[in-house]
């Protein structure tokens, strides 16, 4: 069940982002029951819906005015996600600092590759020891 604050974000997107997001919305919710991680606290952070699981890394995602094209999906930059990230998908993915994936709302979603990286922040405090979390 989507909290009120989160429908009302998802509800003021652009219908081209709304509709890609609440896809990704999806697979983040998918992977929480596939691999059996618990309950998921989804809520506003920084004003951005956010994903957390007890055994990981907060996920958020993003479509932002200013970037109009894009959307974004952000990961702790405490982390050592976007790093590992980086060394498994730099021909694949574009990257923000640290701290996101920069996606394309023109290109088909990468969804495998997303899936990756959105299940290793979900089970960051599980696997952040392991050479590239495990991967």
């Amino acid at each position: 069940m989507m909290q009120l604050a989160v429908r009302k974000k998802f509800d003021g997107y652009p219908e081209h982002a709304k509709s890609i997001l609440l896809e990704l919305r999806s697979l983040v919710l998918d992977i929480v029951h596939e691999q059996n991680l618990g309950e998921v606290e989804e809520t506003l952070k920084w004003g951005e819906p956010s994903y957390l699981v007890k055994t990981g890394s907060t996920v958020r995602f993003d479509w932002k005015q200013k970037s109009p094209d894009s959307y974004f999906i952000y990961f702790n930059c405490k982390t050592k996600l976007v790093d590992t990230f980086r060394e498994l998908y730099s021909n694949d993915l574009e990257f923000q600092g640290n701290r996101a994936i920069v996606l394309r709302l023109s290109e088909p979603m990468p969804t495998t590759i997303l899936r990756h990286c959105i299940e290793l922040s979900l089970k960051y405090k599980k696997v952040r020891h392991l050479p590239l979390l495990g991967a």
